[in-house]
């Protein structure tokens, strides 16, 4: 038997898409805490494990401080300086000078996060947050699955 979890108690598995349009903003990292919180209060799930997943190559996910702006803005100048635009060693440039460094951005920083299910709350630190990365100049939809895996 594990913890919080009575012998015998069924596991629920629900699965639900979050469509994020990073347009209006472009690059940078987009706060979706609340919109998950939104999909997992639909849910029964109260005690598991959430793993979300972007369904694209040039965007990623990342938990990171959600206090202080000014931590998503050093982030951002980090990755770009890594991996810059215009580098004329890249062959793939038919995209977009920005298509190539998205696509290693997205590498860097990853395509699913996971986070606890405590309560019916996703168990984050105090200064944590769920972050979508937007590594193209312009972004657009981006879509997004989240299982939630657990007990009622």
């Amino acid at each position: 038997m594990s913890a919080g979890r009575p012998a015998g108690a069924p596991v629920t598995v629900v699965q639900r898409r979050l469509e994020v349009d990073t347009r209006p903003l472009g690059r940078g990292l987009h706060e979706i805490t609340r919109a998950v919180a939104e999909l997992l209060a639909s849910t029964t799930v109260r005690t598991g494990l959430l793993h979300l997943f972007v369904q694209h190559t040039s965007a990623s996910l990342v938990i990171q401080e959600n206090a202080d702006p000014t931590a998503r803005a050093d982030l951002t100048a980090w990755l770009d300086r890594l991996a810059p635009e215009d580098d004329p060693r890249y062959s793939h440039t038919a995209e977009g000078a920005d298509d190539m460094p998205a696509h290693l951005k997205s590498v860097l920083t990853g395509c699913a996060v996971q986070v606890p299910l405590t309560d019916g709350r996703l168990a984050l630190g105090t200064w944590q947050g769920i972050f979508l990365c937007e590594h193209r100049q312009r972004g657009g939809r981006r879509s997004l699955v989240a299982t939630f895996l657990g007990t009622g």
